[in-house]
């Protein structure tokens, strides 16, 4: 199928999710009691609520400008944010979207070009940010969106436990490494689970961390040819892994936890270990979210045959091209994504709350190296070493890490990821995942390779 007709397949398909996502939206741009208002569509996770908390600090500063918050978990925000920017529907001014999107919508044209407003902003100093993070919102040499937070991933452990049972975390280990650690300290009488490992459906969910594990593994979800690889012998060693160790040593429930509720876990002193977002270390260490502040060491991603195993990801805010206060959009964007909203949100919430991962700047100041002295090398460390050429065994014709950089990813990986699911559920086999996930990926690989 030629390029220009798949795509406006992809666009009808989307306009016909618009009625069902965006009816319970205001329009943006609305015009409230105080003057303008600003709708900003973001995902709930910790350090997002942190910015909606701030947000009369905002308004106290740009009297006129109203900001109002639509938080969604990560799965609806997607489907909400993607249906609204793709159709143009124009009921977000500015929209929390990462750099899988970013490079994807800006060449389709669905996404202001930021770098005019950048450059004509005192004291904004693009160039603080970290190089790796701004390059994956860049499109033709231009900033499409601007980073809220910076991540790769890698692994957290209960230093406490270790040392009751006798254990040593290496600090590059290995994927197998972690499954002896897991089964030794999975410990069900105490409700602590040798591991959290996400297991809820979702592109962005469980098929982040499980495709890090695919690549180090030697997997991939194409060849250079365009020929599906899901049911290859790596990509089913990778399976059989991931949902052995989550199935054996994993959190109950584990196929219905994401992030989100594998944070919770974690926090609450339910799991030994669990790998995930490099995000993860300012709620595990902050004492208003967490029980094991303090006792938490981090480590690389686990690696089975790669030098890393690391991802690379941003949530970032975007300016749909049909905004309708461009001016007041980018004065918010600006604001959330400043130097001087780092400094606030430490004196104001505690420095483990600070967004990481995106300027250099953070990670000079006193208060902050000293809140993420445990975690803020991993985390830079994580994100620098974060490249196909060293988390891939093979070459792939996609760019992207814990992600296929296509439009058809969306769809196609949380297919994936809902038969991954089941099989952590139980409900069919890890080959029958692997099967019907290998049909839905044959059809995408088909129409690259008649467009090649």
């Amino acid at each position: 199928m030629p390029r220009r007709l798949r795509r406006s397949r992809i666009r009808l398909a989307l306009l016909a999710m618009v009625s069902l996502l965006l009816t319970s939206c205001a329009g943006a741009g609305a015009i409230g009691s105080g003057g303008r208002t600003l709708v900003i569509a973001i995902v709930s996770n910790p350090q997002m609520e942190d910015a909606v908390a701030l947000k009369g600090e905002f308004e106290k500063e740009n009297p006129g400008i109203k900001l109002k918050f639509v938080q969604l978990p990560e799965n609806q925000a997607r489907a909400k944010i993607t249906a609204s920017t793709a159709t143009q529907g124009g009921e977000f001014d500015v929209a929390m979207i990462s750099n899988y999107e970013t490079p994807q919508w800006a060449a389709n044209g669905w996404l202001e070009n930021l770098q005019p407003y950048i450059d004509k902003t005192p004291g904004y100093d693009a160039n603080d940010f970290i190089p790796s993070i701004r390059d994956s919102l860049s499109h033709q040499g231009s900033m499409y969106a601007v980073p809220f937070y910076g991540e790769s991933s890698f692994l957290t452990y209960r230093k406490d436990l270790f040392q009751q049972a006798g254990l040593t975390m290496p600090e590059h280990p290995t994927w197998q490494q972690i499954a002896d650690f897991a089964a030794k300290l999975d410990n069900p009488a105490t409700g602590v689970s040798g591991i959290c490992l996400r297991g809820k459906p979702g592109w962005g969910e469980s098929l982040a961390p499980f495709s890090t594990v695919a690549n180090t593994f030697g997997a991939r979800y194409f060849d250079e040819n365009w020929n599906a690889q899901i049911t290859s012998p790596e990509f089913k060693a990778a399976a059989n892994f991931y949902v052995d160790l989550v199935r054996e040593h994993g959190e109950v429930g584990a196929s219905s936890a994401g992030f989100s509720e594998c944070g919770t876990h974690y926090a609450q002193g339910q799991a030994a270990m669990w790998y995930d977002a490099t995000v993860m270390a300012g709620t595990n260490e902050d004492p208003a979210e967490s029980k094991v502040v303090g006792k938490n060491g981090y480590v690389a991603a686990p690696v089975e045959r790669t030098a890393e195993a690391g991802w690379l990801y941003t949530w970032s805010l975007a300016m749909p091209k049909v905004a309708k206060d461009k001016d007041a959009a980018w004065r918010f964007m600006s604001w959330m994504t400043s130097k001087q909203f780092v400094k606030q949100v430490g004196t104001t919430f505690g420095w483990n709350r600070v967004p990481p991962g995106v300027r250099k700047s953070t990670y000079e100041i006193p208060e902050y190296q000293q809140a993420a002295a445990a975690y803020a090398k991993p985390t830079l460390n994580g994100i620098d070493k974060a490249q196909q050429s060293n988390t891939m065994v093979n070459p792939v014709p996609y760019p992207g890490i814990q992600f296929v950089g296509i439009p058809e990813f969306q769809d196609l990986g949380t297919r994936i990821s809902q038969q991954l699911s089941a099989a952590i559920a139980g409900r069919i086999t890890v080959d029958e995942a692997l099967e019907q996930s290998q049909e839905y990926a044959e059809s995408v690989g088909e129409s690259y390779r008649e467009t090649r």
